[in-house]
């Protein structure tokens, strides 16, 4: 009966182990305002896109933008651009999820190049952004 129960204890704490780890992961998503213009493009991306902690990637080329989901504890944003520059693929700037939803919002009559510094015309003024 002793051995019994060293037994489950031992077992609960290698589930408990295992748990802990699953919940210290942290799913994140960053946006990358990339130079991608066409199909071609993405599927580059799509095909051959690596990373440690990379759980998905989803390119859209109407804005120009590659979200890539991945474990934070495993990555950064920044140790994610050796990826982009391996495929030729130019990024202007990163930001999370929410940021890129504000960006969008603004960007509704504006066409973007090049996200880095320049002017738009919109209602007859110009911005910077």
């Amino acid at each position: 009966m002793k051995k019994i129960i060293i037994l489950a204890v031992a077992l609960f704490a290698v589930a408990g182990t295992a748990v802990a780890q699953k919940a210290a992961k942290q799913i994140v998503t960053t946006v990358f305002i990339t130079d991608i213009d066409c199909e071609g493009c993405s599927k580059k991306i799509y095909d051959n896109f690596y990373g440690k902690g990379v759980k998905s990637i989803k390119c859209d080329v109407a804005t120009k933008s590659v979200a890539v989901t991945y474990d934070a504890t495993k990555n950064t944003p920044e140790g994610l651009l050796p990826a982009f520059k391996d495929l030729k693929v130019k990024v202007f700037k990163h930001m999370t999820e929410e940021q890129f939803a504000k960006h969008k919002e603004h960007a509704h009559n504006h066409t973007c190049t090049d996200c880095n510094d320049h002017n738009h015309n919109h209602a007859g003024h110009n911005h910077k952004h």
